[in-house]
């Protein structure tokens, strides 16, 4: 499975933007919302803790970014593929059903190990819970730690609206 990560990034990262498809713009915007932020450097360690390194796997796997779940009388909306990409983004803002984006915080990255991205049970749960049946739509803004930005928004089922 790394090597077929890999091979994703080898043959997809590529510095600055893309060709001027409107895709490679949103992907290489900065961010208007992340003044306070600040771009890492995009050294490729093969630890997938980069916007370099993360990028090409979150852009080949959109339709993973959210899940929305019916359970015990209520909608879990789900965000752990983007918690398993984490190390290589610098904020995550959701809105659900066209409210204003609000932050959704992100664990810290745990360099001290193996896995840096892996999720422990003390980063808590990747999931907020809703009203039954209330999710209709949900809009993602994923800032990359080099601060370029992608926006998707989501269907109920979890899949990129066109």
């Amino acid at each position: 499975m790394i090597d077929v990560i890999l091979a994703i990034i080898a043959a997809t990262a590529q510095p600055g933007p893309q060709g001027g498809t409107p895709e490679a713009a949103a992907l290489s915007a900065p961010a208007p919302s992340a003044p306070a932020l600040a771009a890492e450097p995009q050294e490729a360690t093969g630890r997938f803790t980069t916007a370099a390194e993360v990028k090409p796997i979150l852009a080949a796997t959109r339709a993973n970014w959210i899940h929305v779940r019916e359970f015990n009388g209520q909608d879990l909306l789900y965000v752990t593929h983007l918690w398993s990409w984490r190390c290589g983004l610098a904020q995550v803002r959701l809105s659900v059903n066209g409210a204003a984006p609000e932050p959704w915080p992100l664990p810290e990255c745990h360099l001290d190990e193996a896995i840096p991205n892996m999720i422990k049970e003390e980063d808590g749960m990747p999931y907020r819970s809703y009203p039954l049946g209330s999710i209709r739509q949900v809009a993602v803004e994923v800032t990359y730690d080099d601060l370029s930005r992608e926006d998707l928004t989501f269907g109920r089922n979890g899949q990129p609206l066109e």
